[in-house]
């Protein structure tokens, strides 16, 4: 379990009142021993509300003691040394563009500053602003500057500050905030026993989300049984992740994307994380994995990995049909069946404008694919995956919008003692080209030979499909893996080991 503890200057000075927090000052803290604060036997939160950050001051000491501890620091030294650099605002600046133009087109003038207080700000119209800027530089207390130049509005610097600076009008709303940012999770800690904080990460933008609310609901309860507080968390919670010990991400993965940033993030905190970014990096590309294949000498369809200088070779070596991907392509997107020359070349005209490497395979016809389910190195649930309708692939996009039965192919779910050995071993193999994490391995079963089209992170899990076996017992096992990885991640830094 997660406890906190406010560092500050001097407590008898601290004028926000908030229940459940152990408040030191900051010469205890960096004087003291770490059993001396609560939750040391597991993990512990360090709110660092020290007047000064600056390298080599009590506020820097607090955060770089605390990430010596094993105890997790709000700002991290990291984020401390981030937010001095230019280029990395300059670099923030561009990714928040359109929401800096919008939520500031209306203010006269060519400079503002915004103050954000424990991830918001007096007026709601800047929340999201606010919350965003939280999410990149987690730091209690923040003020950003703006300034417009050519009509365009840029970030300036971002300084953290300290209670001191803080108007007194604005502390009213302040304290709000803070009971806010801390009461939820306080009330969560007193109702349950819990042995760690679990955030589960949706998107219900997703348009193809890994789980469905059925599977989501057997993962909190599977969580729960094992007392462990599961919440579900979006992409707007960036910067609190910190007030958790695992992250289970349940959001279509990709590497330019805020779900890779969640794992990075995540991993440098010392959690938990399915997926962790090493595999979301391998997954996402299938470059990587016709090569890793290649060189495993894992059976797959023959393939090239085209580019502008080796087209003209594809179809003598793999012949018509045959199949292209984008390197980055997911449930069943940015794959394409090409039948002819005429159309070979559009397609890969076309695609070569968005990755400079293509994968060309071999077209090898199945009535469906396997899906081997893969949890620490071993296989956890086997689904065979029927194609669309009068489609080649399992999903059929053209008729996303009509009949459920015209966009997927059929399922069935088998006990593991059913699939074919090969099948299995082969399934095993190629999830540990990736890691040790949770995947899901597509093969097809052509004259007693198996052949690996992809290693899937964030594989499909839905409520009465790949749980058709093993029913609640999958989502233990899941849960339970994240719980041993928790206990070595913490046992570790107790030691001192990173």
């Amino acid at each position: 379990m997660i406890s906190t503890i406010l560092v500050v200057d001097n407590p008898a000075r601290w004028k926000l009142e908030i229940d459940h927090l152990h408040i030191v000052s900051a010469r205890d803290y960096l004087g003291g021993e770490d059993t001396t604060y609560p939750g040391h036997e597991n993990s512990c939160r360090v709110i660092n509300l020290c007047r000064s950050y600056a390298y080599q001051r009590n506020g820097y000491y607090v955060s770089l003691l605390a990430e010596a501890r094993g105890h997790r620091p709000v700002p991290s030294v990291s984020t401390l040394q981030s937010i001095r650099y230019r280029s990395i605002i300059r670099s923030i600046s561009m990714e928040l563009d359109e929401l800096i133009q919008k939520s500031l087109r209306s203010l006269q003038g060519d400079r503002f500053t915004l103050s954000i207080y424990f991830s918001s700000n007096l007026s709601p119209k800047y929340d999201r602003l606010s919350r965003a800027l939280y999410n990149l530089f987690p730091v209690p207390l923040l003020r950003a500057h703006f300034r417009k130049v050519n009509n365009q509005w840029t970030i300036g610097h971002i300084s953290p500050i300290s209670l001191s600076d803080v108007p007194e009008s604005h502390m009213p709303s302040v304290s709000q905030f803070a009971k806010s940012f801390f009461g939820k999770r306080s009330h969560q800690r007193r109702k349950l026993s819990t042995r760690f904080h679990l955030a589960i990460l949706v998107n219900p933008q997703d348009p193809t989300p890994p789980s469905d609310q059925g599977a989501m609901t057997q993962f909190i309860e599977a969580a729960e049984s094992r007392h462990v507080a599961a919440r579900v968390i979006h992409p707007e919670d960036y910067g609190r992740l910190n007030e958790f010990d695992g992250l289970f991400i349940r959001e279509t993965t990709a590497v330019n994307h805020h779900t890779y940033r969640f794992a990075r993030r995540a991993e440098s905190e010392g959690l938990s994380v399915i997926d962790d970014p090493i595999s979301i990096v391998r997954c996402a590309n299938k470059v990587y994995q016709a090569e890793s294949f290649r060189k495993k000498a894992i059976p797959s369809p023959e393939t090239i990995i085209l580019h502008r200088g080796n087209k003209d070779q594809v179809i003598p070596r793999l012949g018509l049909p045959c199949v292209l991907k984008q390197p980055d392509s997911s449930f069943s997107r940015g794959v394409e069946k090409v039948e002819d020359e005429s159309e070979f070349h559009s397609v890969v005209d076309a695609l070569l404008e968005k990755s400079e490497l293509l994968i060309a395979q071999q077209y090898l016809r199945t009535d469906y694919d396997w899906r081997i389910g893969i949890l620490d190195g071993k296989p956890l649930y086997a689904c065979r995956y029927f194609m669309a309708r009068d489609h080649w692939q399992i999903y059929n996009h053209k008729f996303s919008q009509g009949n459920l039965d015209d966009y997927a192919g059929n399922y069935e779910t088998l006990p593991l003692h059913k699939v074919p050995d090969r099948v299995l071993r082969t399934a095993t193999r190629a999830g540990s080209i990736i890691g040790k994490g949770l995947y899901g391995i597509d093969i097809k079963w052509i004259r007693q030979r198996p052949y690996v089209i992809e290693v899937n992170d964030n594989p499909s899990l839905d409520f009465g499909v790949e749980d058709a076996v093993l029913g609640a017992e999958l989502y233990q096992r899941i849960i339970d893996f994240m719980i041993r990885q928790m206990e070595h991640l913490i046992t570790s830094r107790s030691n001192g080991i990173a």
